[in-house]
């Protein structure tokens, strides 16, 4: 499995994200030409080399207007209002629409920004539409943003696990005051995720955009899984500490790690089909991760059935109990096998008849695509037409 690890021992920023993943590609100034070409309003990128600590990484700098934006990861989030617009959720779509670019990577960018503006609006008490953008609503970050949806895009890795993120410590200076490490917003965003934050290291590491792209993006959190390693990038940010500040990303394959699951089986042969199917809808209630039945003969030529339960180790007991209730049998058998499965995810495109989800499943070299039944039930009922004739119109179109 193609896998993408992100090593966030000095936190991450959009900045340095973005640069991580650029040097994982073989030309790097093609990249940058094809950064260039998505026409981002007023923005040029140009690719630094610079080393921290005696490792030689990658920095891209974004220049808004021929200036050179300060670095997201060195920037206390003040600026000048007087020299910096400050945009709302519809200003920045309006750019997104505008980008030289596919309808993917702007969806990507777009549900970037979703989290983004939905943590600010709870952090400040406003509804999303009220929310203007400070920091994170300038050219630099939309730039940012834009080239790591871009660049993962153009991997296309089947997995992306992101380290625990060290958010750094002290205090921030923002364009509302002083705030806590991490920043309100970013704290928000992180939630779910694993953190750390180092007494010694004084300064904020993970900034909204960083901790903002890392949710949306990643499959897992944790150490780096058993992987061959193909490619290293450093992606290097502006301040200097006595540990390297970069954000590593590595590229490689992954092995297809089983996980256990167990079988509860039973035979039933005194019970309705009503009652049984209660029995089903109730085992999914408590977490099975499949219900099934299958119809045997048994003793004495009674006609019954198989009721067979998947589930995961820590939900068996719970399960067993639940088999034992609802149902009439007096002894239940237990399997424990290896499941191997596809990772799976859900997309949104955009079609004539409105915004349908595609179901994606990939792994073991596998890539497969679906659109969703119920969205495509909805418009067959709206226009008249079959199921059958709109997964052939729509589905050679993505």
């Amino acid at each position: 499995m193609k896998t993408l690890y992100l090593e966030c021992k000095m936190g991450i920023a959009g900045d340095m994200m973005a640069s991580a993943l650029l040097g994982l590609f073989e030309d790097k100034n093609s990249v940058i030409e094809a950064l260039n070409a998505i026409n981002v309003p007023n923005v040029v990128y140009k690719l630094d080399q610079v080393k921290k600590c005696g490792i030689l990484g990658d920095h891209i700098s974004v220049l808004v207007d021929g200036v050179e934006e300060i670095s997201e990861d060195v920037h206390e989030h003040y600026h000048d209002h007087e020299h910096h617009s400050h945009n709302s959720i519809d200003d920045i779509e309006e750019i997104i629409e505008g980008l030289n670019i596919s309808k993917e990577i702007k969806s990507d960018i777009r549900e970037v920004y979703q989290l983004l503006a939905q943590a600010e609006s709870k952090v400040h008490g406003e509804s999303v539409s009220q929310i203007h953008f400070h920091e994170v609503g300038e050219k630099d970050a939309i730039a940012d943003i834009t080239a790591v949806c871009y660049l993962l895009h153009e991997l296309d890795p089947d997995k992306v696990i992101v380290s625990p993120i060290n958010v750094g410590n002290g205090q921030v200076k923002c364009a509302h005051g002083i705030l806590p490490v991490p920043a309100p917003a970013t704290a928000l965003l992180l939630e779910g995720i694993p953190t750390y934050s180092p007494e010694k290291l004084v300064g904020e590491l993970c900034t909204p955009t960083g901790a903002a792209l890392v949710k949306y993006f990643a499959f897992d959190f944790g150490a780096q899984p058993v992987m061959t390693v193909e490619k290293i990038g450093y992606g290097m940010g502006k301040k200097d500490f006595e540990q390297a500040n970069c954000v590593r990303a590595m590229i490689g394959v992954s092995s297809e790690e089983a996980e256990k699951i167990i079988e509860l089986s039973c035979n039933i042969d005194d019970m309705t089909g009503e009652e049984l199917g209660f029995a089903t809808e109730m085992l999914f209630e408590e977490g099975a991760l499949d219900v099934y039945t299958i119809s045997i003969d048994m003793k004495k030529n009674r006609l019954g059935f198989l009721l067979t339960c998947l589930c995961n180790e820590d939900d068996k007991e719970k399960l067993l109990k639940a088999m034992f209730k609802y149902t009439t049998t007096l002894g239940i058998r237990e399997q424990t096998y290896n499941r191997y499965t596809m990772l799976r995810e859900i997309k949104k495109i955009d079609t004539p008849y409105g915004e349908i989800r595609v179901k994606k499943s990939y792994g073991h070299g596998i890539k497969r695509e679906k659109l969703e039944y119920d969205d495509l039930a909805g418009i067959a009922r709206r226009t008249g037409k079959s199921i059958i004739e709109l997964k052939n119109e729509l589905e050679s179109s993505f």
